[in-house]
Formats: C-alpha cells, structure tokens, sequence
C-alpha cells in the first residue's frame, strides 16, 4: 500500500534530516581534527535528549568541539567555568532587585541555552554541581519556587580531567547516572597532530569558527524530525533482552562493587537506536547495541578497589561481559 501524503512527507524529512547530521562531522572537520566518535556521541545524545561527559587531558579540543557542533547546528551555547567558589545561582540564574520599578525580576543563568558547556565540572562542591541536576533531567531550573523551563534542544556536555584530581570534587553515582554518555577525548595521534600544527600555522583561529569555515549545515528542525524518526525504529523482542542480559551481567562481575542500573538500562537502548537511524536502518542489530555499550555503560559501573589495582578498568569489565554475554541471531 502507498504511503499516505503525511508519512511520505515525514519519511522525506527524515532522510533530509540523516543526510544534513551526516554532513556534521565534514563541517565540524574544518575546526577539531580527529575526533569523529565524539563528534557522533555528541548527535546521540541529541537524538535521545540526553547528556554527555567528556574526559580528556587538557589541550584536546574539548571545548573546541562543542563549540564547533553548536556552530554547525546554529544552537546557542554558553560555557561556564566550574570553580570551588561558583554559586547554584551562577549558573541557574537569580532574582534581582529593580530599584526602579522596586521589583524582583529573574536573570537568567547561563544555564538558559541549547548546549551548555560545563568545563571542569568537577572542580565545583557538590551543592553547585547538583544545581544541574533538575536542568538535566526536568528540563528546568526552580527559582524562588517558580520553575523556569529551559530551551529545547537542550544538552550538557560537561568535561573533567582524568589525571590531576587534586582539589576535585568526584561526581556521585546518582549524578553520574543522569549522563547518558561518558566520551573518551584521546590524544591525537602523529598524522592528526600534524594537521592541527599546519592549520595553526596557516592561520587558524580556534576563536573564530567562521573565518574556519564552519558554517550552519543542520538546526532545530533536523534534529526533531531525526528524533521522530529515531522513534520508530524496530527494536525485537531479541534485542531487548539482549541489552536485559548485558546490563545484569555486569551486577555480578566479581570486579565490580555496583553494577549497571535500569536507567543504564534504557540508556543503552536509546542510544543504540539512535545510532541504527544515523547509520541508515529502521532496526537495531546487536552491532549497534556493542558499538554504544562502552560510552553508555563505562560510567555507570563502579570498580572493586583490588580490582583497580591490579588494573582493571571500566572499559574492560565491560568488554568482558560482552564477550560473554550470547549474542541473538
């Protein structure tokens, strides 16, 4: 049967909607060098509503590259800083009183954006650090006990550094949880570091995206017709209770003091789904299920301190329990 005029017209927009997040990661290419999974952990996650954690050492484009896929996008975005002394209201916003008119009125926080970048977020005490959490999973701040809902789209990317922890603030579990990835940002390797030296002394300007060349190649739109169409994609009987058995696996690995929770759960199938639509199919397969099971799963786990050091790690826990788990036919 022919499809009517309205699923016809949903169906063109979502290929047109594939085919201009496709393009992100050429455009993006112009600014960041080599870092295509992050750039496409980055879609994911819009795709799903979610969040994103990006650990990396200093110096390895971080904020670069959400700066540049908000570029791309032509989303707004806003960074802030994460200090020991930055207040809730630093970033949610706060009243303010007009002398004028003898009035509160709300100044919005810088939390009021489509991608908010949270640099070091975990050099901040635990009380700022938990003012994101409504704006992460609500969708909006309360002020004075008005919620203030926030613009859609909307994602946190939040960075840390693996190495230097002192006068940090680790993330708690329940915190962690509320991200539905944990990207790993390395370092480049010989050729790509090669690139960027060439393009800095050529010129390049990380400040200045447009004169880089990176230019709107996807918006809002896109992005809602792409989440429409995530939406309907298969996910069998099969596939469920695969990611089922993944993640309760992972509740009884010997090297683990905290398993995989149900929220990791959904998490793991929403972005598996995602990454079935941007890579062309209406259906997830177990390939795309073991693709997102090491950003979606890593910081949901908690290691048994005899296991760290005997250098085990997140990661390959993980890939353990992949490796164990059946894989349906």
């Amino acid at each position: 049967m022919a499809p009517t005029t309205d699923s016809a017209g949903n169906t063109e927009d979502a290929a047109a909607a594939r085919a201009s997040l496709e393009t992100l990661r050429t455009e993006i290419a112009k600014a960041v060098v080599g870092q295509d999974p992050a750039v496409t952990g980055l879609v994911v996650a819009l795709l799903c509503r979610g969040h994103v954690l990006l650990e990396g050492v200093p110096g390895v484009a971080k904020t670069l590259l959400v700066r540049a896929l908000a570029s791309a996008l032509e989303l707004d975005t806003k960074r802030v800083q994460f200090t020991p002394d930055l207040m809730p209201s630093d970033v949610t916003g706060s009243l303010v009183y007009d002398t004028r008119t003898a009035e509160f009125s709300f100044q919005p926080g810088p939390v009021f954006t489509n991608l908010l970048l949270a640099d070091e977020i975990n050099r901040t005490p635990p009380k700022t650090q938990s003012s994101l959490l409504e704006a992460m999973e609500e969708r909006q701040v309360t002020v004075d006990g008005t919620p203030r809902p926030l613009p859609e789209p909307f994602l946190v990317a939040a960075t840390q550094n693996p190495v230097e922890y002192e006068g940090t603030y680790p993330l708690p579990e329940a915190q962690l949880d509320r991200f539905l990835l944990k990207l790993t940002i390395p370092l480049p390797s010989r050729e790509d570091e090669i690139d960027v030296l060439t393009r800095h002394a050529s010129g390049f300007d990380p400040r200045d995206l447009r004169a880089a060349g990176v230019r709107p190649v996807a918006g809002p739109d896109d992005l809602e017709a792409a989440r429409a169409a995530v939406a309907e994609t298969t996910v069998s009987a099969e596939i469920t209770a695969y990611v089922v058995d993944i993640c309760r696996a992972t509740r009884q690995s010997p090297s683990l003091t905290l398993g995989v929770s149900p929220r990791g759960t959904t998490a793991l199938l929403a972005a598996a789904r995602a990454w079935a639509w941007l890579t062309g199919r209406d259906y997830v397969t177990p390939d795309d299920v073991k693709a997102l099971a090491l950003p979606a799963l890593r910081h949901r786990v908690q290691l048994r301190p005899e296991a760290e050091m005997e250098g085990v790690t997140a990661d390959s826990v993980i890939n353990s329990v992949l490796a164990q788990v059946p894989v349906p036919r």
